[in-house]
């Protein structure tokens, strides 16, 4: 079962100071690693592996998996309060390199972008000033509507943004290493993609036409078995 702790107003009092630099761990979003394989993944979230959806086999083997908030009509459980919608989890080569996080609007309702960024705060520590060490951002990151905060360094980033549909909130947590040979996979596997089409067009034809050969010879012999002129 997926470990969802809240993400509450009432945490927005703590002072941050007061935390460990363990609370300030940027390669965690709560109970999931950057980097943890599918398999780790997959138990934490409760989501089979085999759910896991490919994207690309070659060069590199690229994944992701969803997991979703169970609908439940019962009670307001801990975990019917957690503002989560949905965690997108990539893999490259069976390592977690990003996690995109979406909350839900209604659990979100009234939360002013300092709010939400305050409580984040006391998980990652304070947020970096604009501009500080700034790289060009992902498609993914440039669909998420307005940066709001950012956390991070060389080594892992924390983006909060503010969705540019529905007034959503959106965290991305990712390991730069890993989503830059993510993408550089991804690039070359479209070279390939295009390079190998004609063959893949000639192959399908091919199984088309033997797949439209075999079904012809078994209705002829069903019906020259019972042919009768």
């Amino acid at each position: 079962m997926i470990n969802l702790r809240p993400l509450g107003i009432g945490a927005l009092g703590l002072v941050l100071s007061t935390h460990s630099l363990e609370s300030q761990d940027r390669s965690r979003y709560r109970d999931f690693r950057l980097g943890g394989d599918l398999a780790s993944i997959s138990a934490l979230t409760g989501v089979a592996a085999s759910e896991a959806k490919t994207i690309h086999q070659r060069p590199a083997m690229l994944q992701e998996l969803l997991w979703r908030r169970p609908y439940s009509l019962s009670g307001r459980a801990p975990a019917e309060t957690d503002p989560v919608k949905e965690i997108v989890f990539s893999f490259y080569n069976d390592q977690l390199s990003k996690m995109v996080v979406d909350y839900d609007r209604d659990r979100t309702d009234g939360l002013t972008d300092a709010d939400v960024a305050d409580a984040i705060s006391i998980e990652y520590g304070p947020p970096l000033k604009p501009g500080v060490g700034r790289v060009a951002a992902p498609p993914i990151d440039e669909e998420s509507g307005t940066r709001i905060a950012r956390w991070g360094d060389a080594e892992y980033s924390v983006v909060l943004y503010r969705l540019s549909y529905a007034s959503g909130l959106r965290l991305i947590v990712t390991s730069p290493r890993l989503e830059a040979l993510a993408r550089t996979a991804v690039q070359q596997a479209s070279r390939l993609d295009e390079r190998e089409a004609p063959q893949r067009e000639i192959a399908r034809q091919k199984k088309e036409a033997e797949e439209l050969r075999l079904a012809q010879e078994k209705s002829r012999l069903t019906n020259k078995a019972t042919f009768r002129p």
